[in-house]
């Protein structure tokens, strides 16, 4: 026993050991030659994942193979960084002397297919040289001679595993490698089972005689081993084909290379001095375990032609000759490759795929779940399924998407505009993430496992190991940061209805004649083919990837514009918005990456002209479909605080501002109206937030129009009707009177209020100020001070003047004017009780109007506004009572029809049974008035006939194809039962 020099625990804890005091005390036992090597080369043990166990694990060598402490330091930091990331290699080079010191004179990079084939078969004839000029030719030393070469294969490929593990710890970052690691395990594997084959074809030579040279034999790698992925202690997927040479019996021909084949997986599996390779793993072949190990090319094509299921196809999509007869691996590839192509045209193969994945994780036992690394949500198989699935379904028509490898089929898919190219980026490293993880877990004990250890000490090992984390808690934070984008990306890709729309068409439609495509377009509901086959030409003429993208796209959205009311328009619309949007990435992306925002956009442009041609200004919009968030109504503060920033920005009257300002109000308006046909938000809802929009677009307009000092007055505005009722719709006009307070001696309110209604009129999206129900209307002063006002209301007002006042409400400009305004504007319509003679005078105004203001020629009992039961007649109704009983109840003081009627339910002036059937056909009447114009972009006040003519409406409002009749039923009862409440409470029949 002997002191390790000057060496403390405090220097082994900053190399990293994890038990300094138990390192420390371990070097105190050894011989002083040891722990002077040791503490002279302290730093070569940060090289290791494991710095504990490579000391460990250095001692034992050092014990059994002294000359290990004369190597130089950079052998010595070789084998240090080796032992202390993977026990298994560890033992290999404990067992094997000339291993031990070949490794540590050799410094070896992955090396070529070639280069390890020829490495394996020096091996092995080699060992047989030995054998065969040692001994007698007979059985049993024939036998001994394959015996021995077994072991010289066994042994030269965990050379090489040492040497490409070597190379892999020594990266700075793994993930820039791990691709390279699994080509080149590949490649040993391929080397490994040749080499085994012709082995295997010795052995069974002293038995079955030349007839192992009477068939020829093809190993086809499958699965990770196919796609050139495999991990440090994969399963080897295999496929066996066979055929007879020349004119020998087929059936003698199969039972010899079934003989060769078993064999040969013994001499890569079996147990020895040299431990078995891995399993070899026939068990993807035809018939799974019950189908014969080898079959013809024939017999592999009868079967896939007639039985096969969609996953084997799915399999083979990474089929890949890996051995034997190489002319016979490349004719069955050749056969196979066409139907694997083919496969994604079977009946329900995307949902079949699917459903494959869920029953995969559907089979983890529970306890497992969260730590798998391959099989769990946001693991590999995730990846590697959506990759996959991608490919079966697009490489059916485009040969560029082929590749066997997942992370070469991410770029084709990339550069093919299959998945966005960020997408494709975070997929792939994540994906070389996940790899990272799995190759060091298993290497680590050369056993496999995708299991996420649970021991504090092993995630810190991993950490160190991956170079991906600094410790275990930084390495759980990064593992579950990549399950959860990969689930995302997963969940996003894999269940996009794209998929399942391009699976469904037939190859032979990709190469359509003009006529073949008009015929189609027409036979799915596009009543202007030849308008929508140019449309679609001139989307996807090109090589651009924006054209690329939209040829992926168009299958799917034409499938859902079909299912609207205008897929025409919604088609128009789509190449309106596609061209204004140009190159933006975020745009195709969303639409080919989210199945909700692809079927929310199409629903939208296809069911409402509306939004269809409001997009057409404000392209960018188009996000909103993948954006709750985004999609909700903003608050009044909000718009009030960007719209007065507008105006602060620029100079007073500056007529940019009032573009600027409409171009916001245009954006909320639409924001809202993608809220209501996208999410069915009904008319109440939408109406408050529609007032918000023109209570900041007006406060805004004010501040901008400067009246004192353009004008000489201060100003306000007051809203009325539904607008001061926060009841407007999107096609409603904003009913206002203005009032005002000179400042200069010559005032010009004249001016200044319209200069004011002509910032508020757009043309691209129409409103306009209404100033007919001011004092006196039409004939009355176009703005009063509040004096005026209240003077005019004292002496002069008619009752259809109190009336319209109920839903009077301030709405912007001057504080001080609106307060001194409403305090007169209180008085009047809710102190001053209701004479007898003024409640006549409004039922004959009110009969009147029914006469007198319903449009020539149309049914009063489909006018939404002014017709039967309507909107009018339950308005009226209710601000009759209101008028009634203001005076002494204050709860039935409010601008808004919904809040009186329930205000006068609780007052009991109105049964509750009478109050639903009122509240019910004002509802229903708003919303078809709204969907009116969002479904036909035209503003009516009209319930179109059933039809063809009132479908986009129903559609609107949610109704399934063809029920417009329903809608109509709905409506004419709804109105129909409030018309007799309205006359027995109004007129008192």
């Amino acid at each position: 026993m002997s002191h390790a020099p000057t060496l403390t625990r405090l220097e082994l804890a900053r190399v990293g050991f994890a038990e300094p005091s138990r390192a420390f005390d371990l070097l105190h036992e050894q011989q002083t030659a040891l722990s002077d090597v040791v503490c002279r080369r302290l730093t070569a043990f940060s090289t290791a994942a494991d710095p504990d166990t490579a000391l460990t694990e250095f001692i034992g060598i050092a014990e059994r193979h002294p000359a290990v402490l004369d190597v130089d330091e950079a052998a010595f930091t070789r084998l240090l960084r080796l032992i202390g990331g993977s026990l298994g290699l560890s033992e290999f080079l404990l067992r094997d002397p000339a291993e031990l010191h070949w490794f540590l004179t050799h410094d070896e990079s992955p090396l070529t297919r070639d280069e390890y084939r020829e490495s394996l078969a020096e091996a092995v004839a080699a060992a047989r040289y030995e054998t065969a000029t040692g001994a007698c030719a007979t059985p049993a030393s024939a036998a001994h001679s394959v015996s021995a070469a077994a072991l010289a294969l066994r042994t030269r490929y965990r050379r090489h595993i040492a040497q490409l593990a070597h190379w892999d710890f020594a990266t700075p970052d793994p993930r820039d490698v791990v691709a390279r690691v699994s080509v080149a395990l590949a490649d040993l594997a391929d080397a490994a089972m040749d080499a085994a084959l012709q082995l295997a074809r010795e052995e069974c030579r002293s038995q079955l005689g030349d007839r192992v040279d009477h068939v020829r034999i093809a190993v086809i790698a499958m699965g990770k081993t196919g796609a050139r992925e495999l991990n440090y202690l994969s399963d080897v997927d295999v496929i066996y084909v066979a055929e007879p040479v020349d004119d020998a019996d087929p059936t003698r021909a199969l039972v010899t290379a079934t003989r060769i084949v078993q064999s040969m997986m013994r001499i890569i599996s079996a147990g020895g001095v040299e431990p078995g390779l891995w399993e070899v793993d026939a068990n993807l072949r035809p018939e799974g375990k019950d189908g014969a190990l080898v079959r013809t090319v024939a017999s592999h094509l009868a079967y896939y032609e007639r039985w096969a299921k969609g996953w084997e196809f799915q399999a083979l999509l990474k089929a890949r000759a890996m051995a034997g007869d190489v002319e016979l691996g490349r004719e069955y590839i050749d056969s196979i490759r066409p139907m694997v192509w083919r496969s994604a045209r079977q009946e329900n193969f995307v949902e079949s795929v699917q459903a494959m994945r869920e029953r995969v994780s559907d089979h983890i036992p529970p306890e497992q779940v969260a730590r798998q690394i391959k099989l769990g949500p946001g693991g590999l198989r995730d990846v590697e399924f959506t990759v996959q699935l991608l490919q079966l379904v697009h490489g059916q028509h485009d040969e560029r998407v082929r590749a066997r490898g997942t992370l070469e089929a991410l770029r084709q898919l990339a550069d093919n505009g299959y998945i966005g190219r960020r997408e494709a980026e975070d997929f792939a490293q994540d994906y070389r993430t996940l790899r990272v993880f799995e190759h060091r877990l298993q290497v680590r004990r050369m056993r496999r496992t995708h299991l996420m250890p649970t021991d504090p000490e092993e995630l810190r090992i991993l950490a160190r190991s991956s170079r991906l984390a600094a410790d275990a808690d930084e390495l759980l934070t990064v593992w579950t940061e990549v399950k959860r984008s990969v689930r995302d990306l997963h969940t996003r890709i894999f269940y996009s209805p794209l998929l399942a729309a391009v699976a469904r068409i037939p190859g032979a439609d990709f190469q359509l004649t003009e006529q073949h495509a008009r015929e189609r377009l027409s036979a799915i509901g596009y009543r202007d083919p030849a308008g929508a086959l140019d449309r679609i030409t001139a989307l996807t003429t090109g090589v651009s990837r924006r054209a690329e993208i939209q040829r992926h796209l168009l299958p799917l959205m034409l499938e859902l514009f079909a299912e609207g009311t205008d897929p025409d328009f919604g088609l128009l619309a789509f190449t309106r918005v596609s061209e204004s949007i140009g190159e933006a990435y975020w745009y195709l992306r969303m639409l080919r990456d989210s199945p909700v925002a692809a079927r929310r956009f199409a629903v939208a442009l296809s069911r409402s002209r509306f939004i269809g041609d409001a997009l057409a200004s404000q392209p960018e919009a188009a996000k909103w479909f993948d954006d709750d968030d985004g999609v909700q109504p903003r608050t009044f503060e909000v718009m009030r605080h960007e719209m007065l920033a507008i105006v602060a920005r620029h100079p007073k009257a500056d007529d940019r501002v009032v573009a600027l300002l409409q171009q916001v109000r245009r954006r909320e308006v639409l924001r809202l109206a993608i809220w209501s046909v996208v999410h069915e938000v009904p008319a109440e809802t939408i109406s408050p937030a529609l007032s918000d929009i023109y209570r900041a677009l007006l406060t805004a307009l004010l501040e901008w129009l400067d009246a004192e000092e353009r004008f000489g007055v201060r100003l306000a505005v007051i809203g009325l009707g539904r607008f001061g009722g926060a009841e407007i719709g999107f096609s409603s006009d904003l009913d206002v009177m203005y009032v005002y307070e000179a400042v200069h001696e010559r005032p010009n309110i004249r001016a200044a209020a319209q200069a004011l209604g002509k910032a508020v009129q757009d043309f691209r999206m129409p409103v306009e100020l209404d100033l007919d129900l001011r004092p006196e209307g039409r004939k009355g002063a176009i703005a009063r001070t509040p004096e005026g006002l209240a003077a005019y209301y004292e002496r002069w007002a008619e009752p259809w003047e109190r009336h319209a006042l109920l839903r009077a409400a301030p709405v912007a400009g001057d504080p001080e004017l609106l307060d001194r305004s409403f305090a007169s504007i209180n008085a009047v319509r809710w102190e001053r009780p209701l004479t007898r003679d003024d409640e006549r005078q409004i039922k004959r105004l009110k009969a009147r109007m029914e006469s007198e203001r319903l449009p020539r020629g149309v049914d009063s009992s489909r006018h939404v506004k002014l017709g039967r039961g309507s909107l009018t007649d339950v308005e009226w109704i209710v601000q009759l009572y209101q008028l009634r009983l203001a005076a002494h109840d204050t709860t039935v003081r409010t601008t808004h029809t919904l809040a009186a009627l329930s205000a006068l339910e609780t007052a009991e002036a109105i049964s509750q049974s009478d109050a639903e059937t009122l509240r019910h056909a004002w509802l229903l009447a708003s919303r078809v008035r709204d969907a009116n114009i969002l479904a036909t972009g035209t503003a009516s006040d009209v319930l179109a006939e059933p039809g063809s003519a009132l479908e986009p409406t129903a559609r609107v409002l949610g109704y399934a194809s063809g029920q417009s009749a329903r809608l109509d039923n709905d409506y004419l009862r709804a109105t129909r039962r409030s018309r007799r409440v309205f006359e027995r409470l109004f007129y008192g029949e």
